[in-house]
């Protein structure tokens, strides 16, 4: 795995920061939940998080709209259930980092979310008279930064 810097420099005294590296999850799902995420204080992320994988708030979808349908109260929005689980794992990791720098994550907000194309994973799948159809998985690399608000 090749090491993978930060697309920005942050104050390491007043930011706490994490990264999911080449995570099994939609590219495209996740920058629209990063976009809905961002400047978000950590605890109203984490209630938002929590109410997308219980399937009762929607994500407004403005760039990969394709078959999404309209929600009510806004355009179009899905529920990504399994990337809301990774960011809220990422979420949790770098509150604790800010624990451990002995800042308040309570007080803190995301100022830096990026999503990064990782490698893809090759497959096939087989199909009949012993051909094979490619069924490649995405991955994805996002870096997250709180800072204090």
């Amino acid at each position: 795995m090749a090491r993978v810097k930060y697309s920005v420099e942050a104050d390491p005294d007043t930011t706490a920061r994490a990264m999911g590296y080449e995570l099994h999850i939609s590219p495209k799902k996740s920058i629209e939940l990063c976009k809905a995420l961002r400047g978000m204080k950590t605890t109203t992320a984490e209630a938002f998080l929590e109410d997308v994988i219980n399937m009762r708030r929607p994500v407004p979808f403005n760039k990969y709209t394709a078959g999404a349908g309209h929600k009510p109260g806004m355009g179009p929005g899905r529920y990504p259930v399994k990337v809301a689980r990774e960011i809220l794992r990422l979420l949790a990791s770098a509150e604790e980092n800010a624990t451990y720098k002995g800042l308040d994550p309570e007080e803190m907000k995301i100022i830096h979310m990026a999503v990064k194309k990782g490698r893809t994973i090759r497959g096939f799948m087989p199909r009949a008279m012993g051909r094979a159809t490619p069924k490649n998985t995405e991955t994805v690399t996002i870096e997250l930064i709180l800072g204090e608000s």
